[in-house]
């Protein structure tokens, strides 16, 4: 109702209707493939770092690839699909749970020394700083906690040392 009068939401409830109209599995199972998918996001972000295309653009603050949109996908669709399991109570929790294993990945990522893997590890930096901006639920103090914010703000100061040498 909120939504309809035009104050902002922290979940989408035109997405949860919508998730309510499809056929689904019980509510316990639908939470577990919920957290299932939550935790395959967190440890597949390292990945972008091996993608060529995975490029923070200071100019436009956007990546190449579009994958500054996953800050945006991340928050919607897990809070929408928590609530639709009935565990919109744990959104923040679960969220929490993301950022860490998200860190813990990237953390990992910063001990390679393969040229391939590491090549766009400052963007995906980037990513996971998007990631908390855009929560609702995730606050700056908890990405301090998993993931040093030396790192983030050395992997912007190292795009846009290269953004200025593109131009």
């Amino acid at each position: 109702m909120s939504s309809a009068a035009g104050f902002p939401c922290d979940v989408d409830p035109a997405l949860v209707s919508v998730l309510r109209a499809q056929k689904s599995e019980p509510p316990e199972e639908e939470f577990i493939l919920t957290c299932l998918l939550m935790v395959f996001v967190a440890v597949s972000i390292p990945r972008l770092a091996r993608n060529e295309n995975t490029v923070y653009k200071p100019l436009y603050a956007a990546h190449a690839n579009n994958s500054h949109c996953l800050a945006q996908a991340v928050n919607t669709l897990f809070a929408a699909l928590f609530t639709f399991c009935g565990r919109a109570q744990d959104i923040e929790e679960r969220l929490k749970e993301f950022l860490a294993l998200a860190s813990s990945s990237l953390l990992r990522l910063g001990k390679e020394n393969d040229k391939d893997v590491v090549r766009n590890r400052d963007a995906t930096y980037i990513l996971l700083h998007q990631i908390v901006e855009e929560s609702p639920f995730l606050t700056m103090d908890l990405l301090e906690a998993c993931f040093p914010y030396a790192l983030i703000r050395n992997a912007y100061h190292a795009v846009h040392r290269a953004g200025g040498r593109e131009q």
